[in-house]
């Protein structure tokens, strides 16, 4: 048994080696081994893995770096000394091979061993010894468990470390279970059919969760801490449809890396205004909600498929709502300078309030942005100019739907007044 400092070890499967020795221009001196080997890991049971249990034919060398191959010693540093020794596994799809490192005593006793092994003799050397394993390490590493009944969800143990798609639906959980935040490599995570009211925030600190289905549950929000978590980075596509939840954080738009997004059958009342920022979103569903209007942010989507069937969208309005002041508060003033110029802003820079003031800041149809002194109109526009494939939004064949302009002043408005008709 040859064993790493990693917890592995190398195993000889059968006899007949041919031992000889080799001289290679690189600067080792090796002798080779050819036979079946076999590299265990200690640690894989721990994981809820296995071996392969099956040898594959190899080279096992011992190797020892050759003084003219060695660094050279700084000037008046020592010379000599022992020199390097390994062990080097050179396989068909790994010829350069993979070292393992030995030290002297460990190596003179393992060889020691060998040779008497090799004459039939006793060995007083401790040998490594295999301890009995549960029939749970023998099981095959598990990535994916599907629960859909509760008599079978597990209460008196963990769900697998390895798993990377989990779905527990129809088993009457009413909050996420915190174990299930211990399994750092899920990539899919089915909570669906439950009767879940809300998200703990460290459902974030899954950093390579994709997918995430949270569909017909009792859900009345989408926490600001989920949108500024690590999902951010990960989260491809998100379901949340048949809950409760009337509105989405502006926040929300910063899980920029989403291309799925379903929201049907809630009670939405509004979309997030900054919904433009995502600019991955390819699949948006949101039929059968509360909607009376589109942001105008929503112009810069490029998706391919688009449901907005059975809202309540209203006619846009012939007047527009005018909230301009004259000269400029000196919050508005400011804040849309800090915009305008990108300048960070913080909690620890600047009270709290103003800071949801400047999250919530409307975008003018030229690109700047205003507080609370505007203009605001709206318009209809027609949903395949964002989508390419689109559901009616009523049972008459429209595919038009109205949608709310802001404009940072009076020019801004009667420049785009032939938009507003």
């Amino acid at each position: 048994m040859l064993e790493d400092p990693g917890g592995g070890a190398a195993r000889r499967e059968g006899g007949n080696f041919k031992a000889e020795l080799w001289s290679s221009c690189r600067g080792w001196l090796k002798m080779k081994l050819h036979c079946e080997v076999e590299v265990v890991s200690r640690h894989l049971p721990a994981l809820g893995m296995r071996n392969r249990g099956k040898g594959i034919r190899a080279v096992l060398s011992l190797c020892q770096q050759t003084p003219g191959s060695r660094p050279r010693p700084q000037a008046g540093g020592e010379r000599g000394g022992p020199l390097p020794t390994c062990l080097v596994i050179c396989t068909l799809r790994d010829k350069r091979g993979t070292r393992y490192e030995a030290n002297s005593s460990s190596l003179k006793s393992f060889l020691s061993a060998v040779r008497l092994a090799h004459r039939g003799c006793n060995i007083e050397v401790p040998l490594s010894t295999f301890t009995p394993v549960k029939t749970s390490e023998f099981e095959k590493f598990k990535t994916k468990m599907v629960i859909t009944s509760k008599k079978d969800y597990p209460l008196s143990k963990n769900f697998p470390y390895s798993l990377e798609h989990l779905q527990t639906s129809y088993c009457g959980l009413v909050r996420v279970d915190m174990r299930m935040l211990c399994l750092k490599n899920l990539r899919k995570l089915d909570l669906s059919h439950n009767h879940i009211k809300k998200l703990p925030a460290t459902v974030g600190d899954l950093i390579h969760l994709q997918e995430l289905n949270l569909s017909d549950n009792h859900l009345e929000s989408f926490s600001v801490a989920l949108c500024q978590s690590t999902l951010q980075k990960s989260l491809r596509s998100l379901d949340l449809s048949k809950n409760k939840i009337k509105a989405l954080p502006v926040q929300f738009c910063q899980l920029r890396e989403l291309t799925d997004l379903k929201l049907d059958d809630n009670e939405l009342i509004r979309f997030p205004f900054k919904m433009g920022q995502l600019t991955n979103l390819r699949f948006l569903s949101a039929a059968r909600n509360k909607l009376p209007f589109l942001p105008s942010e929503f112009q810069n989507l490029s998706l391919e498929y688009l449901d907005l069937f059975g809202n309540t969208f209203e006619q846009p309005k012939a007047l527009p709502v005018i909230m301009l002041q004259t000269p400029l508060t000196l919050l508005e003033s400011s804040a849309r300078a800090m915009l305008y110029n990108r300048i960070p802003y913080g909690s620890h820079i600047i009270p709290f309030h103003l800071c949801q003031d400047l999250d919530t800041a409307k975008t003018c149809v030229c690109g700047r942005f205003c507080l609370s002194c505007f203009i605001q109109g709206t318009t209809t526009m027609n949903l395949h100019s964002v989508a390419h494939t689109v559901v009616l939004v009523d049972n008459m064949g429209g595919t038009e739907a109205p949608i709310i302009s802001y404009f940072c002043s009076l020019a801004c408005y009667v420049n785009s007044c032939d938009m507003l008709k």
